[in-house]
């Protein structure tokens, strides 16, 4: 995503493991793109985000893996890079799906000097929704935006970056209201 514009809202999600909440792909059709941090299950969750969105970016999670994906999702799959990096308005947003980074009591800070000169680092891997905006690079975890381990319901966070500010907005929606 170029960084020449003023703002861009960006929607950041993560395990999604081949399904995600409709609320969720409500949120993409509000935004410039959709970032997604890994576990995506199979390649109908990015063309579901394609079709919302102007823009979809994904990095491969530990388990997009051939063994779980369908075989005619493989290309797809074997396109994806481990890690991302995106100029945005006003820094760059870092992506990387976290399950490499261990301990996992050290994980922000390991995040943090691998990507010195990013404004933010998204991860995903837990299913854990967590900002962490107490020091630069910011470090976040969207959470699940899927069924799987959701821990409190399904999740996503808007990113709005501006030259001179960024907002993290993080959501959650219940699992009793996602009709299969």
């Amino acid at each position: 995503m170029p960084n020449h514009s003023r703002e861009a809202q960006i929607l950041l999600i993560a395990d999604t493991h081949g399904q995600i909440h409709p609320k969720i792909i409500a949120i993409a059709q509000t935004v410039d793109a959709v970032v997604h941090a890994g576990d995506i299950g199979r390649a109908d969750i990015l063309v579901q985000l394609a079709k919302a969105a102007p823009a979809v970016h994904a990095v491969r999670g530990n388990n997009d893996i051939t063994d779980k994906w369908p075989s005619e999702d493989h290309a797809v799959l074997n396109a994806l890079q481990t890690r991302l990096e995106l100029d945005l308005p006003g820094g760059m947003l870092a992506v990387e799906h976290g399950d490499k980074i261990n301990p996992v009591n050290q994980r922000h800070t390991k995040l943090r000097n691998r990507y010195k000169r990013a404004k933010l680092v998204l991860y995903g891997h837990s299913h854990h929704q967590i900002v962490d905006d107490a020091e630069r690079p910011w470090v976040a975890n969207p959470g699940a935006a899927g069924r799987s381990r959701t821990y409190g319901g399904p999740a996503c966070i808007v990113l709005n970056a501006r030259k001179d500010r960024w907002v993290l907005t993080p959501h959650r929606f219940s699992l009793t209201d996602w009709k299969p």
